[in-house]
């Protein structure tokens, strides 16, 4: 019986479903990839709702957000994960309520989110975000940067770093999309290959999840396909 995508649970199911799909498709154990809801714009009602079906970890782009929702959700215990690129003045509060940043991309957010981190006596998980795709709207470090970044992080105990982020291009040929994730998967072997242990890539959204999972993605970040559309405020 194919589930009702009227419904959040529905579509969560949905969503679930085909990953288990693509993993299958790929050679590969489902086991192996992690669903990151993202509830950015979606209010605190919503997200208690993909609470009460399962989720802990909620992937958020702006600080701000997190900070309202934190206080709305307190009793929940939940896990934030900043996904989108973060500003140096921010560090403050994600120290104070991020579980984990996947778009750390330059030395000077580590610093600041180190010293912010090491105030609140705090560790968190971090991923390198790279810049796979030639978009000027897309953020990330150059991944030719990425063997020198990587031991400059290790001067940062609050920092656990254990993985890589990207991007795909938005683009409507698959091959294109799946370039980008082919190349983080590149830069992660890499790394591993110098002795850096990097377990995670977290790549591929609602619409290109099956193409970064068939590249090596263990973790997809996927919003609109699990939430709904966006209704984003007038600019």
């Amino acid at each position: 019986m194919s589930a009702d995508l009227s419904t959040l649970a529905g579509r969560l199911a949905a969503v679930r479903a085909r990953i288990d799909t693509a993993c299958r498709e790929a050679g590969r154990d489902p086991a192996e990839v992690t669903l990151l809801p993202v509830s950015k714009t979606f209010g605190a009602d919503v997200v208690r709702e993909a609470v009460a079906l399962g989720e802990r970890r909620f992937g958020e782009n702006k600080v701000q957000e997190i900070q309202a929702k934190a206080v709305e959700l307190a009793a929940e215990s939940l896990d934030w994960v900043v996904i989108g690129h973060l500003q140096t003045n921010k560090a403050k509060a994600v120290a104070k309520v991020a579980a984990e940043v996947q778009s750390l991309d330059r030395l000077d957010l580590a610093v600041a989110l180190d010293k912010a981190l090491q105030a609140q006596g705090r560790a968190i998980d971090v991923l390198v975000q790279l810049k796979t795709s030639a978009e000027e709207s897309k953020y990330g470090l150059p991944p030719e940067a990425l063997p020198a970044f990587l031991g400059e992080l290790k001067a940062f105990s609050s920092l656990r770093v254990r993985g890589l982020m990207t991007l795909a291009e938005a683009s409507d040929d698959g091959a294109v999309v799946r370039r980008c994730f082919a190349h983080l998967r590149h830069w992660r072997d890499r790394a591993r290959d110098a002795g850096h242990e990097l377990s995670r890539l977290s790549m591929g959204m609602s619409g290109d999840f099956a193409l970064a999972i068939a590249e090596g993605s263990t973790e997809v970040r996927i919003g609109s396909a699990i939430f709904g559309a966006r209704d984003y405020p007038a600019s």
